[in-house]
């Protein structure tokens, strides 16, 4: 999967994806450090490190890692081998960000909530903690129904599967690898979350919100928004 990562998430990882979300996190640095949970391959954290800002980054899979390392040595992005919600590295930093909906990998409200505590842990006062999420699709669930289609395309079928007493979706996915027709198949678990309950895990974590958007170019966050950007900041 770290192999295939890169290619499969070419359109995240376009100028028109990029661009707005390394602004809006360079902007939130400042002169000070980053700080990436589950950095993965370094889609983000690469090009903002090559925008000038010093980051570390914090990553489970070792596989991801090595990918990492094709584009940038440990000597300018440092990286952690570790889960987000309990590893700790050293310093302070005025930016902890968690991208592209990753804080649904952890399965438990009790693990979402140490990973809002692990970011205010590293932050120095004043400094920020984004998060990026979707907003989960259950508007679109009729009754009865508990799938909801997100990609239907030639190459791609995906579609994500609801236990609502739960909150766990479970993302389905059939690719087609090369031309022989054939589809490999794929799905992964997630806890997915409100941005009322994120609200609460900051504050048991010490943090306050300071703005939530729509997307990373700033667009006003309203109650047909499929996603959010949400920044909590650390006290002073």
């Amino acid at each position: 999967m770290a192999d295939r990562y890169d290619t499969e998430e070419t359109g995240m990882s376009s100028a028109a994806v990029l661009g707005p979300t390394l602004t809006f996190l360079t902007s939130l640095a400042g002169t000070g450090r980053a700080l990436e949970f589950a950095i993965g391959t370094g889609r983000v954290g690469v090009p903002l490190r090559e925008r000038g800002v010093p980051v570390v980054g914090i990553e489970l899979s070792e596989h991801m890692v090595a990918v990492l390392r094709r584009k940038m040595d440990e000597d300018m992005l440092p990286v952690a081998l570790g889960d987000m919600a309990t590893t700790i590295v050293p310093g302070e930093f005025t930016l902890v960000y968690l991208v592209y909906n990753t804080i649904t990998n952890l399965l438990t409200q009790d693990e979402q909530v140490e990973c809002f505590r692990n970011a205010a842990r590293h932050l120095a006062p004043g400094g920020r903690y984004v998060v990026e999420l979707g907003v989960p699709p259950l508007r679109l669930l009729p009754p009865g129904q508990v799938a909801v289609p997100f990609d239907v395309s030639e190459r791609h079928l995906g579609f994500d599967t609801f236990d609502l007493v739960e909150q766990i979706l479970v993302s389905h996915h059939l690719t087609r690898d090369g031309e022989d027709g054939r589809y490999r198949r794929g799905s992964s678990r997630h806890r997915y979350a409100w941005p009322a309950e994120l609200d609460l895990m900051a504050r048991i974590a010490g943090l306050e919100l300071e703005r939530r958007v729509a997307d990373w170019d700033g667009a006003p966050f309203t109650q047909d928004s499929p996603k959010h950007i949400s920044v909590w900041r650390k006290p002073i």
